[in-house]
């Protein structure tokens, strides 16, 4: 196949892009799949203060530098396309696309974000593009004096709110909580308890759209009572949380319960060679400069893990001897002492590599090995055993 590369990166948020540029300067041979406009949904966002270096700048902006600057390397090459299956045998990523073909690396990242979590009424589907909205950037000034409802209490929804009036006669956010209970942010909180276009709601959530040809009244309902009324309004925007789109992993790696891709300290999945960043994973923090900084870590991991497959795919290929490989980890001190004692045992048939599982678990993950001290025999190239209990191992050496 002619589309080889080092790493493919699947997705153009900011994370991706972040990604490429590290990828880029290793001129390491990169391959970035995004299936409509780089920069991701924060391109959604009006306005960005709190990137370091940018006092402000709109999402779109910030993204067009991103963008700019991923693509001002030779090596990190682009494709506007949309990943349809990824398979991974024997360490080799195979990414299948719906128009461009198929590609191959030795390594993925993931950088495929999230999507409005949608609430499922009665006309919400219905009235998508025809008074329904995710996005107050986007859709904005199309509700220019006019009323509108809200739905979410958390950072999104109430910053959105204030952008909505600059254009919006009245703004009515709906909040699941009591009274003065929001989500967000404080500063935030205090800037729209003084916004006199902003309306609260307390206590309630959507349980109908109603419209002939778009929204023209919302039916909201008491949490507490039960009680449902009735009011005239152009538009809904919905901010109750996001989803991960992760459904093409989601039967190789570890998720949580609601999809997002489980990673470490280096971004690395429970699949190796396969790497997470940004909004789809299990982060603290969903921002910017957060997705940026998973970008590099990856690419930096990446790097690390291509140079061990290559020596271990050396070692594995060499049938002249037998090798043991004795995994610990050095931060237990049983396992120091235990790992040097299987050396001392082993040494006489096996040529040893002790591996630090802190640093080098390309071939502990492999074997699907969770405990140390394990033991891994290779004898003409082929593995023999894998032995996990310690006594067990040094059973079978006695014997």
């Amino acid at each position: 196949m002619d589309h080889q590369y080092e790493v493919i990166i699947i997705g153009g948020g900011p994370g991706g892009l972040a990604a490429a540029i590290y990828a880029g300067r290793a001129e390491m041979k990169t391959l970035v799949i995004e299936k409509s406009g780089y920069g991701g949904r924060i391109k959604e966002t009006s306005e960005i203060k709190n990137y370091p270096g940018t006092i402000f700048d709109s999402g779109e902006g910030l993204m067009k530098k991103f963008e700019a600057h991923a693509k001002s390397y030779p090596t990190v090459e682009f494709k506007r396309t949309t990943v349809s299956e990824i398979e991974e045998k024997d360490g080799l990523f195979t990414v299948k696309t719906k128009r461009r073909g198929d590609f191959q690396a030795n390594a993925v990242i993931m950088n495929t974000g999230t999507e409005p979590r949608v609430l499922g009424i009665p006309g919400e589907k219905e009235f998508v593009g025809k008074g329904v909205s995710y996005c107050a950037t986007c859709d904005a000034e199309f509700f220019k004096d006019k009323e509108i409802h809200i739905l979410g209490a958390g950072d999104q929804a109430i910053e959105e709110a204030e952008f909505l009036t600059k254009f919006a006669k009245k703004v009515s956010i709906i909040v699941l909580k009591d009274e003065g209970c929001l989500d967000c942010n404080e500063v935030a909180a205090k800037s729209i308890a003084s916004n006199p276009k902003v309306h609260f709601i307390w206590n309630a959530t959507l349980a109908e759209l109603k419209g002939e040809e778009r929204v023209e009244s919302v039916v909201i309902k008491n949490v507490k009572t039960g009680e449902q009324f009735e009011e005239p309004s152009s538009g809904v925007f919905f901010f109750i949380g996001m989803m991960p789109k992760t459904e093409l992993v989601r039967n190789m790696v570890d998720c949580t319960r609601q999809g997002f891709i489980l990673v470490n300290e280096k971004q690395e999945t429970s699949k190796a060679g396969l790497y997470a960043i940004g909004d789809c994973t299990n982060t603290f923090l969903r921002q910017v400069i957060t997705a940026a900084a998973d970008g590099a870590k990856a690419v930096v991991a990446v790097e690390r893990y291509l140079k061990e497959k290559h020596e271990l795919d050396a070692l594995l290929a060499d049938t002249t001897e037998n090798v043991a490989f004795i995994f610990y980890n050095p931060y237990q001190s049983e396992d120091i002492e235990a790992s040097g004692q299987l050396e001392r045992l082993l040494k006489e048939d096996y040529k040893i590599y002790k591996y630090d599982i802190s640093r080098q678990n390309l071939l502990f993950k492999r074997l699907g090995l969770k405990e140390t001290v394990s033991v891994a025999l290779y004898e003409s190239g082929q593995l023999q055993q894998v032995v996990t209990d310690l006594e067990a191992v040094l059973q079978k050496i006695k014997n």
